[in-house]
């Protein structure tokens, strides 16, 4: 298969994925992140041509967490503004047991992302069969990705093209998962890169003010 010489790139952000990965590996405490610059960064650094961004994540209940349903309904919304698609569903609630931390357990109720990795999947092979890109980037290191990956792959054989898929996530000394998803190729993104695309807008301020 030939490799072209304009290499048209989508990237897929798995939004809360991205989030504790930098949080692990930088201490930043809330998605201070710019899809567009991150995406932008990384497709000019390896010569390919950004077509489209597609982002995903989950968003608390208003009634559990107020002020991080703001933030993510006002994030979403100006990206959306941005040429951006943005694909959210509600974040499922129950009861889990954790350990505090002086080692005792207790019950809590835990809000979970259902259908996100489904969604993203989906829209990662849609758009290979539509042949409308070249390259996929994924912001994510979940591993159920790599089955994605191999699927893929029978699909550039199937149209007799080429097609490469890339994952990129934050890295540092203090990152416990260093690995990115297998089967696809590993950016690993630096403190410098990453400061270099953080998101102008902080929407915590913007909605705390307003509450």
């Amino acid at each position: 298969m030939i490799e072209p010489d304009v290499k048209r790139a989508t990237a897929f952000f798995d939004g809360q994925n991205l989030f504790y990965a930098a949080k692990e590996a930088f201490g930043y405490s809330y998605p201070n992140y710019d899809p567009i610059a991150l995406a932008n960064n990384i497709c000019s650094a390896n010569s390919w041509e950004l077509k489209r961004i597609h982002f995903y994540t989950g968003i608390p209940a208003p009634a559990a967490d107020l002020v991080w349903h703001n933030f993510w309904k006002s994030k979403l919304s100006v990206l959306g503004t941005r040429d951006v698609t943005v694909f959210s569903r509600p974040l499922r609630y129950r009861n889990q047991t954790i350990a505090t931390p002086t080692g005792a357990k207790t019950t809590a109720l835990i809000g979970q992302e259902k259908g996100i990795d489904v969604r993203i999947a989906i829209d990662i092979i849609r758009l290979a069969l539509d042949m409308q890109y070249d390259v996929a980037l994924i912001f994510s290191q979940d591993q159920d990705f790599s089955e994605v990956a191999s699927e893929i792959r029978k699909i550039a054989q199937t149209q007799q093209r080429w097609i490469k898929i890339a994952s990129a996530f934050p890295f540092s000394p203090t990152s416990r998962n260093t690995r990115g998803i297998d089967k696809t190729d590993w950016i690993r993104i630096d403190r410098a890169t990453y400061d270099a695309c953080l998101d102008k807008n902080d929407y915590r301020l913007k909605e705390e003010s307003a509450l």
